[in-house]
């Protein structure tokens, strides 16, 4: 499906996602890289070491999420954009999404946006709860959204209209 879509399969999503009980439990990194390249930023930012490549540089990172304080520094480390923070503990009807941000302006706190999911279709206008650029030219900004409960593990990206 990656190949002829660009969109992963349901079961290349339910293979990295965390399990109901750890997602409750607060912020956890989401890795969705599914193409064997050499790349590791993200083995190299994560600070507890929850994120692991098994054996080289090719093979696809590992998140063990019991490991994992949802710190989303490997957000901005991903040159793939493929490093989502998810908080379903956020509230009971609503979760946050910390997702990589590459265009200017970035979307002021409180604004309403078009969020989308990973084929490109509105899912809904939620709002920007943080946007933060990070102090270092070459990294990726992240913003902060929150969206209702059933979206966390769908929504990827954002159009600012």
């Amino acid at each position: 499906m990656l190949n002829q879509t660009g969109i992963p399969a349901k079961e290349d999503i339910d293979a990295i996602t965390p399990s109901l009980e750890r997602l409750a439990k607060g912020p956890v990194a989401i890795v969705e890289c599914f193409q064997e390249i050499p790349c590791d930023p993200c083995v190299n930012a994560c600070m507890p070491g929850a994120i692991t490549k098994p054996c080289n540089i090719n093979d696809l990172p590992h998140v063990d999420h019991d490991k994992c304080n949802g710190c989303g520094i490997c957000i901005t480390q991903c040159p793939g954009l493929a490093i989502f923070v998810v908080d379903k503990s956020h509230s009971e009807t609503h979760a946050t999404i910390r997702l990589p941000y590459e265009f200017l302006p970035l979307p002021e706190e409180g604004r309403l946006v078009a969020c989308l999911n990973r084929a490109g279709e509105e899912k809904g206008i939620f709002k920007v709860l943080k946007a933060a650029q990070p102090p270092a030219k070459n990294k990726t900004a992240v913003i902060t959204i929150e969206v209702p409960q059933e979206l966390a593990m769908e929504i990827r990206s954002v159009k600012v209209s």
